[in-house]
């Protein structure tokens, strides 16, 4: 196993409960390794639903995802997330879109420079962000998209908001991603099991779950799917038993969840073949 006590991962999401999904595993590999693992999170997800109403209520959701993810990031092994503390814009088309407080409202010249500096600070070799629709189409996912981007070049230019500190150009800007046939297994799987699949075939159809573009790292994260699955575990308004994660034998699930998905952005690869490691080459 590589050490990489020298590396800082930096990864940017939107909600709590995005980073357990998408690269739990792979934060918890790295971690356990001796990189410096780091979280942003654009909101605390305020208007997600909440799965048991025991759990929490409207007015209280935010300050329980707070320690949702702050329990996240404990059972991966990294650092204490960093909120940015804007409000859940929610799905599309809905009535929180409007709120002038939320994250999809807020203008890229207050949120770049800010994750301007959060880079600058820390000198990651790589970033970690959504793909460019955000993975189903989120609004917030799409917003923390476009802003890491902005910021991930913009850190590197020493003429760009040099109030944030010295200008550091980072190696690496990675899209995590679950490929489309990911979706398509899984969506077989709920079938083959008796689980409605509706809200699934629409999105399958439609082209809002899965990236059809290059894969250019494949992680095996089983070593630390153990840790990814306590994490979700930790967003317990998020994953209630109607989660076809949920609904699955526990092995099963976990053979799904052990293997993480990359598209690298920037710099253009050199290869289309996927590597297993972020870092490799740096």
């Amino acid at each position: 196993m590589t050490n990489h006590s020298n590396q800082t991962l930096l990864l940017m999401f939107a909600h709590p409960d995005d980073e357990s999904f998408g690269c739990g595993g792979t934060m918890a590999h790295y971690a356990a390794n001796g990189t410096s693992v780091w979280l942003v999170c654009a909101t605390r997800g305020e208007v997600g639903e909440i799965s048991d109403p025991s759990l929490a209520t409207p007015d209280t959701l935010a300050q329980v995802r707070e320690g949702e993810l702050r329990c996240a990031c404990d059972a991966l092994g990294v650092s204490a997330p960093i909120f940015l503390d804007y409000r859940d814009s929610g799905m599309a088309g809905t009535p929180e879109n409007e709120d002038p407080r939320a994250f999809v409202n807020a203008e890229a010249d207050e949120v770049v420079p800010r994750l301007v500096g959060i880079i600058r600070r820390l000198k990651p070799q790589a970033v970690v962000t959504f793909e460019p629709n955000g993975g189903y189409g989120h609004p917030d996912h799409i917003a923390i998209h476009r802003h890491t981007v902005a910021a991930f070049h913009a850190a590197a230019d020493p003429a760009r908001y040099p109030e944030q500190g010295e200008a550091w150009q980072a190696a690496r800007l990675l899209y995590a991603v679950i490929p489309r046939s990911v979706f398509v297994e899984m969506r077989a799987r709920m079938a083959e099991a008796g689980l409605d699949t509706s809200e699934w075939d629409e999105r399958l159809e439609h082209g809002q779950f899965g990236w059809s573009g290059d894969v250019h790292f494949v992680l095996d994260v089983s070593r630390t799917v153990d840790a990814k699955w306590n994490a979700l575990h930790c967003h317990a308004t998020q994953f209630g038993q109607e989660s076809p994660f949920q609904q699955f034998p526990e092995a099963e699930v976990k053979k799904f969840m052990a293997r993480e998905y990359f598209a690298q952005a920037w710099p253009q690869p050199d290869s289309a073949l996927p590597g297993n490691d972020i870092f490799a080459g740096l």
